[in-house]
């Protein structure tokens, strides 16, 4: 659906073209002060504008309708509206016969038997994301001192960032890149074993972003080729800090008192400019397909903030009682 979490749980709504976005978030305990200002800075990170992002510009001004009184929160579920108003639909009419390949176009199509918003990608298009980073700045103030922080390592498989996006521009493509999240502070504890565990409900989280196709936590996928005498991580007192971290500060889907560790891949942006062969739907027939609109040549550039929120919110409803 379109709800997560439990004592901290968030609901999104609205599309990419449709007049606004937005996120109703419930369980925030009365009394945390919050201002327009506190949004400023995160959702700054998720805008667009830099080199290899899209020239759609959103201002991006979160409008609190419900759930705040005098700088306070009052404890009843708080509404974030944000306005579109930089948009094109005519650039996706294409789409409706002729899926993009790598994105959601068909699937939206067959589960909501044609009733869909497909304009930008309606609820399937990272601009939904905006709602995301402000549930996640609710959540970081909930968490303090919890510190959660992400950057983007690598795009398109290389560590020169800007020039491998750049490249990607130019050809009429696009790539997809690898972002590390650390969590410091964060206290031994939190967690269950198995189906609740904090690694299956940050997993959760994290995927429900859109274009995240893996996770990994501490030494990840490399633990597979690791002994047990190297991954083991050794305890060096009794508050359970160790001397590595291959575990990413997980332990029997509990935290371990180390500092929570992982990685995510995000694939590249499916619309591209480069002519793709494809089926009409309509006809049945192939036909080349180029993509049309505004779009980021790598959406990763903007995730890390992204990612920051959907940690916090788990952490949030971990920590609240």
């Amino acid at each position: 659906m379109n709800s997560f979490g439990y004592r901290f749980r968030i609901t999104l709504f609205g599309e990419s073209h449709g007049p606004l976005i937005g996120v109703v978030i419930d369980g925030i305990p009365p009394g945390l002060p919050l201002s327009q200002g506190d949004f400023v800075q995160d959702l700054n990170r998720r805008k667009s504008g830099q080199p290899g992002t899209t020239p759609r510009y959103e201002e991006d001004l979160p409008l609190i309708k419900a759930g705040l009184y005098r700088g306070k929160c009052t404890g009843a579920p708080l509404v974030i509206l944000f306005e579109n108003r930089d948009f094109s639909s005519k650039d996706y009419e294409p789409f409706t016969d002729i899926p993009r390949p790598g994105h959601a176009d068909f699937t939206a199509k067959v589960k909501y038997k044609g009733y869909n918003d497909s304009r930008g990608g309606g609820m399937f298009s990272g601009r939904l994301t905006t709602a995301l980073v402000a549930a996640g700045v609710v959540a970081k103030k909930i968490i303090a001192p919890v510190n959660v922080s992400a950057s983007l390592l690598e795009a398109g498989g290389s560590e020169k960032i800007e020039e491998t996006v750049r490249q990607a521009v130019e050809a009429g493509d696009s790539v997809g890149g690898l972002i590390e999240c650390l969590a410091d502070q964060v206290p031994a504890g939190l967690g269950n074993p198995f189906f609740d565990s904090l690694e299956s409900l940050l997993a959760h989280a994290v995927f429900s972003i859109p274009g995240i196709k893996g996770i990994e936590f501490g030494s990840g996928f490399h633990s597979a080729e690791m002994r047990g005498s190297e991954h083991n991580d050794c305890l060096k007192d009794k508050e359970g800090h160790t001397l590595t971290n291959h575990s990413g500060g997980v332990n029997g889907g509990i935290t371990n008192g180390n500092p929570l560790l992982f990685r995510v891949a995000v694939k590249p942006t499916p619309t591209i400019t480069l002519p793709q062969e494809t089926v009409n739907i309509a006809t049945s027939r192939m036909e080349m397909l180029r993509g049309t609109g505004r779009h980021d040549a790598c959406f990763a550039l903007r995730v890390p903030v992204i990612v920051e929120a959907m940690t916090a919110v788990v952490l949030a409803d971990y920590l609240l009682p």
